[in-house]
């Protein structure tokens, strides 16, 4: 996995790595035992010279902060201690009574008429063709999961759990895996928490419901980006709120744009849903003051984070947030697979409490046979292992697919290249259609997905996304190359 560095300008390289690396050591983050990356590997992902961390690991292994083990790497070194740091305070739940209601009679059944008027399903591509040859986004390549390893995780939880009380657990989640998210989210994203300030969910929709839920009354304003994430919308507009679509442009999300009586905002600020582009900081300083000034909730939506494949990363709105408003959601379904659903929220202290309550009344918990499973899958290293293992199969599919775009498929194309993630959206060059483009697609048996149903009130020019978790690089290859030989037939 990649560790969190954030490296300004052109001075002091050395002692920029270094300050951040001791401090991730001193403050815990970096805990002892730690595997880090190869000095070649870290130089290749901040930019820098070799030289530059070959010297940073010198001086932080004569100081006693790494270790060295002949063919195995260099690790942070046992047994030092961390500094005292203020924990965070929650407000606990507390035991609610249980005073009982006499059921009135009706008539017939009805659901309120908002869940009458919703979708029958989430409004998100689905698959059209059965053929390997399919870019549907939001799909994983799963038969690269080592199962192997995971039956043993798994075997070791049903130990685990045989030998314990038969009794309702922390709504929070298991303290381990709390524990593994904490430690993970430190390492890889800069976000500082410790495993109390974890909420296991039933994934990210999960998260997201449940932060809706304790943030808006019906009639409350929430704003998302457009083009967006349409499960996010649906959620919101389950609560009776009013959901307003804010425009985005190569920076992000336009915050110029937000309503202005706005309470809450749903944002994916690592790379845009389903655009891609990152959002730049000086726009995610300007949406922390504007949701400051507004006591507005940010809910971050880290999805797909840990696949980069160029630049520098972006420190997250959660890591940059002083005045405790932004809640970052996180999900293992695109790392593992979308069926184990597990997610997880970190929010600000304040909604800690009410957020709890929530997910207790919702479900009580979630399975702790799996939970307990993924910790072990986690702490062992596993985990980073497989997202290893990934990183590579996705950059290799990745860059077939932008060979094509960028070759034979640049006259119909223009790709949104992104810094991150497992899909690639790509603007259709006039006189093409989206319509038009998937029709003779699917005919070809080639699975493409327009860009259309993402979009809530904006009109964009017309465009596909590419999804490529579970499509192996030769498909692409095959895929793209039958697709420039159909394009030309729809401009004659």
């Amino acid at each position: 996995m990649e560790i969190h560095i954030a490296v300004e300008g052109h001075h002091d390289l050395s002692g920029q790595i270094y300050r951040q690396l001791r401090a991730g050591i001193l403050e815990g983050r970096l805990t002892g035992g730690t595997r880090l990356p190869s000095t070649r590997d870290l130089a290749t992902q901040l930019g820098v010279s070799r030289k530059t961390t070959l010297d940073v690991f010198e001086r932080l292994l004569s100081e006693g902060y790494l270790s060295a083990r002949g063919g195995s790497g260099t690790f942070v070194a046992d047994g030092l201690e961390r500094l005292p740091v203020e924990r965070s305070s929650h407000a606990r739940a507390a035991e609610s009574s249980r005073e009982g209601a006499k059921a009135k009679a009706r008539a017939a059944a009805r659901a309120q008429p908002l869940w009458e008027e919703m979708p029958e399903r989430m409004p998100m591509p689905r698959p059209t063709v059965p053929s390997p040859q399919d870019f549907i986004g939001g799909a994983i390549e799963k038969s690269l999961f080592p199962f192997d390893v995971w039956r043993r995780c798994v075997n070791h939880a049903l130990r685990a759990q045989a030998r314990g009380p038969g009794t309702y657990r922390d709504p929070a989640g298991e303290q381990e895996l709390r524990l593994a998210i904490s430690r993970y989210l430190a390492f890889n994203r800069a976000v500082a928490s410790n495993w109390e300030d974890v909420i296991v969910t039933q994934g990210a929709q999960n998260a997201l419901d449940l932060l809706a839920r304790i943030t808006l009354r019906p009639g409350d304003v929430a704003a998302i980006e457009d083009p967006g994430y349409p499960p996010a919308h649906a959620c919101l507009h389950a609560t009776g709120a009013r959901v307003v679509p804010v425009p985005v442009d190569a920076e992000g999300l336009i915050v110029s744009k937000l309503p202005d009586k706005a309470r809450l905002v749903y944002v994916t600020p690592s790379h845009q849903f389903p655009l891609g582009m990152p959002m730049s900081l000086e726009r995610r300083v300007e949406l922390l003051e504007w949701a400051q000034q507004r006591g507005a909730v940010i809910i971050e939506d880290d999805y797909d984070c840990e696949y980069r494949f160029e630049g520098r990363p972006m420190e997250p709105l959660k890591s940059l947030d002083r005045a405790g408003l932004v809640a970052y959601v996180g999900t293992f379904s695109k790392t593992i697979f979308p069926e184990l659903r597990v997610g997880y929220v970190v929010p600000p202290a304040s909604l800690y409490g009410p957020l709890l309550k929530a997910r207790q009344i919702s479900d009580w918990h979630g399975c702790t046979l799996t939970q307990t499973a993924l910790a072990t899958f986690m702490l062992n290293g596993d985990f980073a292992k497989h997202l290893r293992r990934m990183h590579k199969t996705y950059a290799t599919r990745r860059a077939m697919l932008l060979d094509h775009l960028h070759g034979a498929l640049a006259p119909w194309f223009e790709p949104i290249v992104p810094t991150a993630g497992i899909h690639m959206a790509a603007r259709l060059k006039a006189p093409l259609t989206e319509e038009a483009v998937v029709s003779a697609a699917r005919e070809a048996s080639i699975g493409l997905y327009g860009l259309a149903p993402f979009h809530l009130r904006t009109k964009a020019q017309p465009g596909l996304i590419f999804g490529y978790g579970n499509i192996a690089v030769e498909h692409i290859d095959a895929a793209l190359t039958k697709l420039a030989d159909v394009l030309p037939r729809l401009t004659k």
